[in-house]
């Protein structure tokens, strides 16, 4: 206790001093936790987009310029439509090695009363589906009825709350979980209620005709059964559908990773540049303070300070300061990325979805303890030499 209680005053009598070597950890502390939350909330959501896809291969019009604007409409949010004859999901069916198929259409539809921009309407077969209605049923535990819809966690609309498409009025039945990617600003219905839609806005003069039909899907979701090469059956399924692209999710996701995996070594770097440097300087800190206190620790020592005692001390302060330099940093970086999330989604044009509270607080606490951990090593070996300075001598130099 007493260490301790000198510690504290050695730190308080002088605060400039306390204050640089706090900087110092903090700036450890923000790289390693700011640094680690940024790569982790990649991966998260990396993981939520290949679980909310949930199919093997997609079925898009050709039209739809296979994974350009398809990808974005997933990441970005990025509003679109185009169409191909329903008659895709039957042929999809009869291809060997296909399990399971199920259609989706889409609708940009124009400014609705409850978003500030369009909104992607997403039209889905509740009994086929296999990919949304999943997620939907977390929050819901019915089927979506005629006129409901499921709305992403970015659109600003409650349950209950009455939304217009097309001035059809639709209403907000569930909300679902955040999976940091664009379909979090998109709204889900039934395919009963996207006809009634896809009509209305006909009526507004926004066509979704095609020449074979009035029968019309945006995609089909296809699951591969098992013991089958998804290549083979998405060749088949290339093979067998005119005017249809299949995309592979994997090889629409390769490029996700892949800037991901480059974001993630450019991070990692600059941790370990910004450690390198911040470690150097500690050590070179702690060597200049310990030798300008040689007097204060000789005249310890003739009142009667063990040299252990001192060497104690002088780890407890630079725990002390590696402490304060630790929340301070953690916090900063809290601050600086928590709550402009959406804003850093957008400048990376990439799946980003924050880990939740308990992850966060236990990767700061572990930030924390690193940080404390670093700066009391970091002082050991000016604490080993410290030990073996005479205190007389050291009077004499003083002096």
């Amino acid at each position: 206790m007493k260490r301790f209680s000198l510690s504290v005053r050695s730190l308080l009598r002088k605060p400039g001093r306390t204050a640089a070597l706090a900087l110092l950890t903090a700036f450890l502390a923000l790289a390693v936790f700011g640094g680690s939350v940024v790569v982790l909330s990649l991966r998260n959501g990396l993981n939520s987009l290949e679980a909310r896809l949930g199919a093997d291969i997609i079925l898009v019009p050709s039209e739809a310029q296979s994974k350009v604007s398809f990808q974005n409409m997933f990441l970005q949010g990025t509003t679109g439509a185009f169409y191909m004859d329903a008659s895709v999901l039957d042929k999809a069916l009869e291809v060997n090695g296909v399990e399971k198929a199920a259609p989706q259409t889409f609708l940009a539809s124009l400014k609705a009363d409850c978003c500030s921009v369009k909104i992607q309407v997403i039209g889905i077969d509740p009994e086929t589906d296999f990919t949304v209605q999943p997620w939907i049923s977390r929050s819901l535990a019915r089927e979506l009825g005629n006129m409901d819809v499921a709305v992403g966690c970015k659109v600003e609309a409650g349950v209950g709350e009455i939304i217009r498409i097309y001035d059809q009025r639709c209403k907000v039945v569930a909300q679902l979980e955040s999976t940091g990617t664009g379909l979090d600003t998109a709204v889900y219905c039934s395919m009963d209620t996207m006809n009634a839609l896809l009509k209305a806005a006909e009526d507004k003069g926004v066509s979704h005709k095609i020449e074979s039909g009035d029968q019309v899907i945006s995609a089909v979701y296809v699951k591969v059964r098992d013991g089958y090469s998804i290549d083979t059956v998405n060749s088949q399924l290339t093979g067998r559908l005119r005017k249809v692209t299949a995309v592979r999710t994997r090889s629409m996701l390769t490029g996700v990773s892949d800037s991901l995996a480059g974001i993630s070594r450019t991070v990692t770097a600059l941790i370990v540049a910004v450690w390198a440097l911040a470690l150097v300087i500690l050590l070179l800190a702690y060597a200049l303070i310990i030798r300008e206190r040689n007097r204060e620790f000789a005249v310890l020592r003739l009142i009667g300070a063990s040299r252990r005692m001192l060497s104690g001390m002088v780890l407890t302060e630079s725990a002390l300061c590696g402490l304060l330099g630790g929340l301070a940093g953690t916090g900063l970086a809290a601050l600086a990325l928590f709550p402009f999330a959406q804003l850093i989604e957008s400048a990376l044009n990439l799946p980003y979805l924050m880990p939740d509270a308990g992850t966060a607080l236990l990767l700061a606490a572990g930030t924390v303890l690193l940080t404390v951990m670093v700066a009391a090593l970091s002082s050991m070996a000016a604490a080993c030499r410290l030990s073996r300075v005479d205190p007389g001598t050291a009077l004499r130099e003083g002096t």
